[in-house]
């Protein structure tokens, strides 16, 4: 008789689980859809040059940007070393064990305990008075429980966990992006300020030679002491010049130390004169900005999270159906426990609709549906912001490569000037304060020249993770 009645339960459990999997067609939950952002797209760049194909910059490996061998090795060891890296992957590593947690939302809960209880009854009470006043009794048991996914709430959870392991993701090479980034800016900047300081220490080197040339006119009675005093006012102002370039020089450094994760030190490194960008200049169309930059797919899986966890939410509202069961040894004589008449089973089924827990649930949804707007909202603010990066660092480099060649007529210029002040006042046709402004104006338009150039360079890496390039 009790093994007809086990075969009854056992069939009805079957009939609850079957039943449980064919309603799990009827979810609740939507299935995530990009919203709508080609008016987002459609003129996400302020520029004319724009790319009939989907091919851009961002394609590009940084080797093949990067010429520099000196650079391309501070980049492998930056992305190798470098501390912001390493913490992005371990972030990595706490989203896949999310992800593999989310994934094993399907499977059923099992759990196994041992005990031993001891129990002194009452004499007066209804048991005590059957018993001898005492009960010990020995158990060993396992539990298990499953979870039907009637509404989709373990899908849902799950794609939010997955979503949350591709933010991650993302993350790190957004991370790698602005890295690479750095690297080159800040190597750009040094080899900037070592051809600064070169024409520095030409200029210190010109002037002390002035300095003389003047103290022996003075002595000669030809020029006063104010031409003395004039040219020795510019040499000192060059010197001066040439620390606060050393100086410059020697904070960059510490900074390249940082991002390469190592002690302060002085680095190898080529001329500006050997620099050159091969790579094109290619915007390509602005919806590649969706795969390509690593912030923009972050925010995209940020709003994917939100957007799936309103599912988990709206599934809360509906009924869950649970199984569980239970079985082990149990026995009032240790000398029993395991005994086969020590056997007992349990199988529930069970289906618990929510009707009032202090309104929890529903906060829970709004709550969740306010936070998938500002997910969304934050999306689409990532893509403009990324947008105006790209025409801000493609605009930059436009104008910087316009004014390069005005600045070099304008060096040229100057240093005509100076060459014809000089033999103005070898003649007696001009005084020394025009050779001195003439020579002072050369210095200034040459140091500029390498900023402008150094702009130029800066803008192109601008521009290479403006559109999110460098982490494929």
């Amino acid at each position: 008789m009790k093994a007809i009645l086990n075969k009854k339960w056992i069939s009805r459990v079957v009939v609850l689980a079957l039943l449980a999997i064919t309603m799990q067609s009827c979810l609740v939950s939507k299935d995530y859809e990009r919203p709508d952002l080609e008016d987002q797209t459609e003129n996400l760049f302020r520029t004319d040059e724009l790319e009939t194909d989907s091919m851009s910059m961002a394609d590009v490996s940084w080797k093949e940007v990067f010429t520099d061998p000196y650079l391309i090795q501070y980049i492998e060891e930056g992305l190798q070393n470098n501390i912001d890296i390493r913490i992005a992957i371990q972030q990595i590593i706490a989203g896949e064990a999310y992800l593999k947690q989310g994934k094993a939302g399907y499977l059923p809960t099992i759990s196994a305990g041992a005990s031993v209880a001891h129990q002194e009854q009452s004499k007066n009470s209804q048991f005590g008075a059957l018993s001898s006043g005492s009960i010990e009794q020995y158990e060993a048991v396992a539990n298990l429980s499953w979870e039907a996914d009637i509404w989709g709430k373990i899908r849902s959870n799950k794609r939010a966990f997955q979503a949350g392991y591709l933010k991650s993701i993302a993350a790190h090479q957004a991370v790698k992006t602005r890295l690479i980034e750095s690297i080159a800016s800040t190597y750009y900047t040094l080899i900037a300020l070592d051809a600064q300081l070169e024409i520095t220490k030409q200029t210190i080197q010109s002037r002390k030679n002035s300095v003389e040339t003047i103290e022996a006119l003075k002595e000669a009675g030809q020029v006063t002491q104010v031409a003395v005093d004039q040219n020795v006012a510019q040499y000192n102002n060059a010197r001066a010049l040439q620390i606060d370039i050393e100086r410059e020089i020697f904070k960059t450094e510490n900074a390249l130390s940082i991002l390469l994760a190592k002690q302060p030190q002085s680095y190898e490194r080529s001329t500006l004169d050997e620099q050159e960008i091969t790579a094109e200049m290619k915007v390509g169309v602005p919806y590649v900005l969706l795969r390509n930059r690593p912030d923009v797919v972050a925010a995209e899986n940020d709003f994917i999270q939100a957007f799936e966890m309103t599912n988990v939410a709206k599934a809360s509202f509906y009924p869950s159906l649970t199984l569980s069961a239970s079985g082990g040894f149990q026995s009032l004589e240790f000398n029993n426990w395991f005994d086969t008449n020590s056997l007992f089973s349990n199988i529930v089924g069970g289906l618990t609709q929510p009707i009032f827990n202090q309104r929890k649930i529903r906060t829970q949804y709004e709550v969740s549906q306010a936070q998938q707007e500002q997910a969304f909202l934050n999306f689409k603010y990532t893509l403009l912001i990324a947008g105006k990066e790209v025409s801000d660092a493609l605009y930059e480099y436009q104008a910087e490569a316009d004014k390069f060649q005005f600045r070099e007529n304008e060096v040229e210029a100057l240093r005509s000037a100076e060459r014809n002040s000089e033999t103005l006042l070898d003649n007696g046709y001009a005084n020394y304060l025009d050779l001195l402004t003439a020579r002072q104006s050369a210095l200034t338009a040459e140091l500029n020249t390498i900023n402008n150039r150094l702009d130029q360079l800066l803008s192109v890496v601008k521009f290479y993770r403006a559109l999110g390039g460098g982490w494929k």
